[in-house]
């Protein structure tokens, strides 16, 4: 399957954006699918995970009560809903999905597929 980011921008803190990560060449509703983001000079970084069918999501503590991943297997897609931004939240985020669960699902090599990465920057 390959992966489509996009939805990101510019903002100030206390606004609101949605990433979209679309599937195509595959039928995303299969994989788990996560958001992970990478501030400028640091590593990549687990932000939220779904399951396939949606019923489970996870968040890093940092993002909790403002983010909400989720999706619409039917238009094979996945979406970070980010609210009340603020500027630690500047990052590029990428979506990845995989088939499978596992102890190491919110780190970075557990993902097969990997979408090109959208820009967030955040002003104060």
């Amino acid at each position: 399957v390959q992966l489509q980011a996009c939805g990101g921008g510019l903002v100030q803190a206390g606004d609101s954006l949605r990433l979209s990560c679309t599937g195509s060449g595959g039928t995303l509703s299969k994989y788990y699918v996560a958001w992970f983001r990478q501030p400028p000079g640091k590593d990549r970084e687990f932000v939220a995970l779904i399951s396939w069918s949606g019923g489970t999501t996870s968040y890093v503590d940092s993002v909790k009560g403002r983010f909400t991943i989720s999706r619409d297997n039917a238009k094979n897609t996945a979406y970070l809903q980010m609210n009340s931004l603020k500027p630690e939240d500047t990052a590029v985020y990428y979506c990845a999905a995989d088939l499978a669960y596992g102890p190491a699902i919110r780190d970075v090599p557990h993902y097969d597929y990997w979408g090109q990465g959208t820009q967030v920057t955040v002003s104060s």
